[in-house]
């Protein structure tokens, strides 16, 4: 047994140097932006892809650029994500609780299955990266918009 966790052993850390030797970079537009879809988003949002996820990772990340006014739908991530604010000022809500004011440099984990939304406030534009995390090929589960009366 002792030597077939040493193989095991041997073999992970031979994969995990020959991965290391390679670095990746991912030049600014090479991946399309896109209109965030309605089914999605509330107003204006644009998507801009910074990288998919990979077998070490099992995460993807984008830029996230929301108008005054613009929001997510109501959604749930199967295994949580993050959200870094890189400009303007935003709303956070969780289902039940009050919304909360998000602005640039803070952090926000949303653990899995936590119903939420997140975009601009209704005076200033808002970004984010988002990190989301992947679960049997899935990283959100999108539900009902979030009414005028609940967002104001």
């Amino acid at each position: 047994m002792k030597k077939i966790l040493a193989a095991a052993a041997v073999s992970a850390a031979g994969i995990a140097s020959a991965q290391a030797d390679i670095i990746e970079i991912r030049p600014n537009g090479e991946t399309p932006a896109v209109i965030g879809a309605p089914d999605n988003f509330t107003g204006h949002a644009v998507i801009s892809p910074l990288f998919p996820p990979n077998e070490f990772t099992r995460a993807n990340a984008g830029l996230v650029a929301f108008a005054p006014g613009a929001r997510t739908l109501w959604h749930t991530h199967p295994t949580g994500q993050l959200l870094i604010v890189t400009s303007g000022q935003g709303w956070i809500q969780e289902d039940g609780k009050e919304r909360r004011a998000i602005n640039p440099g803070d952090t926000i984990w949303i653990p899995p299955g936590v119903k939420h939304w997140h975009g601009a406030t209704a005076n200033s534009p808002m970004s984010h990266i988002a990190m989301t995390y992947m679960a049997d090929g899935k990283n959100v589960d999108w539900l009902e918009p979030v009414a005028d009366e609940q967002y104001r």
